[in-house]
């Protein structure tokens, strides 16, 4: 793969144009629907529309990065996909295999730390062994962050972070009238990361399906008719302005 194609490209100099700190969200949520539609409604397989999906997502890692977002979480794989055809499954798979093998020295030379969140035990051996090499040769990196939300499912998040809990409280290290809420956040997947600030889904759904629910208490949603092919420069700057419009009080009484 040649470098110009790689997941992450140098950093651009053009910067955000609105003016206020505050109006840039630090960090975005991405469900990226609408990869099969895609390809479907041009005669291709669902697997082009996930590869050019995967090129909309380098396009909008870059557009994070130039308007000063430090995270950005995507909804790559969800717990219910494993429901899908297995053929699907295994060309995501590959996909997978192939970013992980061919993108981890270019990220890290971006200094992009890399996460991951969901159930990875069903994975194959060697996506295992990928997904852990990439987290530890990044680990220190802090130019940006991506999380990539795979095997992932915010209700089995939540049961997971209820089960450890649980074991704290069974070995006597915890009271169960002392769990707080900052309790059950250090327990998630999520424990190390902010909670997002803006949630966009493309693809003209409008819903979470099971995407970081607890997280998302006071995420502003973006919804865009786009699938995520699509998903652009243009309208990532559009969802920016929009949250910049938007007065965040999260429960407060209005001014």
């Amino acid at each position: 793969m040649k470098r110009q194609d790689s997941i992450v490209k140098p950093l651009l100099t053009d910067r955000w144009p609105l003016a206020a700190a505050n109006s840039i969200p630090r960090h975005v949520a991405v469900i990226m629907d609408g990869n099969g539609r895609w390809a479907k409604s041009r005669g291709l397989p669902r697997t082009a529309g996930h590869k050019k999906g995967a090129d909309a997502l380098r396009n909008i890692m870059n557009a994070c990065r130039n308007a000063g977002v430090s995270y950005l979480t995507i909804y790559a794989f969800s717990s219910e996909n494993w429901k899908r055809p297995e053929s699907e499954i295994s060309d995501l798979m590959q996909l997978l295999r192939h970013y992980l093998q061919q993108e981890l020295e270019t990220l890290h030379e971006n200094k992009v730390r890399l996460r991951f969140i969901g159930d990875l035990s069903p994975l194959v051996k060697d996506i295992r062994a990928s997904i852990d090499d990439a987290v530890e040769v990044t680990a220190k990196n802090s130019a940006f962050n991506l999380t990539v939300a795979l095997s992932y499912g915010a209700r089995q998040e939540i049961l997971r972070a209820a089960r450890r809990l649980a074991e704290k409280i069974s070995s006597g290290a915890l009271k169960p009238e002392n769990i707080s809420e900052e309790d059950i956040s250090r327990s998630l997947d999520t424990s190390d990361l902010p909670d997002p600030d803006l949630l966009i889904r493309t693809g003209g759904e409008q819903r979470l399906s099971n995407f970081l629910l607890w997280q998302s208490a006071y995420t502003e949603f973006y919804f865009t008719e786009t699938l995520w092919p699509d998903f652009g420069q243009a309208h990532f700057t559009e969802a920016l302005k929009d949250y910049a419009r938007r007065e965040r009080r999260y429960g407060t009484a209005e001014a």
